[in-house]
């Protein structure tokens, strides 16, 4: 037997969702009839429900604008026939839409509780925390993933709600918010995909859906300082929704994050264990990596906390490390040094004017300009004594890299040596 170090080795119990209740005739039949008329509106999308916004990449600059106007239109033209002309993939103008913010109640006795929370990109590293921290607060949690060969069912095991959708359509879209007071934002586009179809695109089609449908709260996850680097093509994007979401009349609020401590454990702690190679750049950059159990907590204070909305907050770890740092931390830790393969920011440079050629790697050339500033001469950070003060958090509450580290590799060697002491025990000997 052999233990993967990189598994979750995280227990979660699981939380069980109530039936609904069909003791009650009459508030059945108008939620079912309420839900039957919005479904049937949804086949009747707006046009600028799938008009995208204006995001112009130009090669010559390697700059992002986005162009955002917002001009009253209360109409609600039906949906054209032709979906592949009117989605229109070349990013036009954003035909805009206003409606009220608050709480819309499309039928008789079909009022939405508070507690109706849809979670969209509710597999990925910081979506199941939210996920799970909702669920542990008592929240109605509902799951937005896109249809996929292997089921979320931990999802449904914790106690959630799993509907289908996808950012990319956004005629799926609609139909996943009935009945839900916030939106949290938590997806992100796959390595494989164009960073504007689900970043740009999807967020765009989702906040004028929520607009449309009621929504009451939106909670977007950006990066932080993403207004700085224009010439990186995500967090021009990031920086994009930011301003498409404050227009757009939504009640709302913005995150901006540093990094995740779970990305360390495939990046360093795993090679590490495992005696592969660790790649890392020979910059100075400084990130204040923050556990996401820590970020889901302080996304559901702030939620509940109406003199936050519409503020931009920015969440950071206690402490800003290098990259040196980080494996020097997990060397310690492991009891064991690391095969480390450096690579210098100007390799990371050269590469990425060599991939801006062809059309057919533009996709690897924007990444690398992410990457190309997560390697150099900057410091992913924010002073967190404002933001804890308006949550009413403790600093002190917050789990350092040192902690979330030294858990991780005393779960995962305590394993090893189990394991180890169990193939001794199976040991057969002639």
């Amino acid at each position: 037997m052999k233990a993967n170090p990189g598994a979750d080795v995280a227990k979660h119990t699981s939380t069980v969702v109530s039936p609904i209740s069909l003791t009650c005739p009459p508030l059945f039949s108008s939620l079912l009839l309420s839900s039957t008329l919005v479904m049937m509106a949804s086949l009747r999308l707006p046009a600028q429900l799938v008009t995208r916004g204006t995001l112009n990449h130009h090669n010559s600059s390697e700059r992002l604008s986005c162009r955002r106007s917002l001009t009253p239109d209360n109409s609600i033209p039906s949906f054209p026939s032709s979906s592949s002309s009117s989605l229109n993939r070349k990013l036009s103008t954003v035909v805009p839409i206003t409606c009220s913010a608050a709480a819309v109640n499309l039928a008789p006795g079909t009022p939405v509780r508070p507690t109706s929370i849809l979670v969209v990109g509710a597999t990925g590293t910081l979506g199941r925390q939210i996920v799970r921290r909702a669920l542990d607060e008592g929240y109605d949690v509902r799951c937005l993933v896109r249809p996929r060969p292997a089921p979320a069912d931990f999802l449904r095991d914790w106690g959630a709600t799993v509907v289908n959708a996808d950012l990319s359509k956004p005629e799926t879209i609609p139909a996943t918010l009935v009945g839900v007071h916030t939106v949290i934002d938590c997806a992100t586009g796959r390595p494989e995909e164009p960073i504007k179809t689900v970043d740009w695109e999807g967020k765009v089609a989702l906040i004028q859906c929520a607009k449309a449908m009621g929504i009451q709260k939106y909670v977007f996850y950006s990066i932080h300082n993403c207004d700085k680097h224009p010439e990186v093509p995500l967090m021009e994007i990031k920086y994009c929704t930011e301003k498409f979401l404050q227009d757009s009349g939504l009640n709302h609020i913005t995150i901006r994050l540093c990094g995740f401590m779970q990305g360390l454990i495939g990046q360093y702690a795993v090679p590490i264990l495992e005696e592969k190679s660790v790649w890392g750049t020979d910059a100075p950059t400084r990130v204040a990596y923050m556990d996401t159990q820590d970020i889901a907590r302080l996304t559901l204070i702030a939620l509940r906390n109406e003199k936050i909305n519409g503020k931009l907050l920015t969440f950071a770890g206690p402490r800003a490390w290098t990259t040196q740092e980080v494996i020097t931390l997990c060397e310690r830790l492991a009891g064991q040094d690391a095969n480390v393969t450096t690579v210098p920011v100007s390799v990371l440079r050269v590469t990425r004017q060599l991939t801006r050629f062809f059309q057919w790697t533009n996709d690897v050339a924007d990444r690398l300009a992410f990457s190309e500033v997560l390697s150099s001469d900057t410091v992913f950070s924010a002073p967190m004594t404002e933001t804890n003060s308006l949550l009413g958090v403790d600093q002190k509450d917050m789990v350092t890299l040192e902690k979330y580290l030294q858990d991780y590799f005393s779960n995962i060697l305590k394993k090893l040596k189990d394991l180890k002491a169990q193939s001794k025990q199976s040991d057969i000997y002639f």
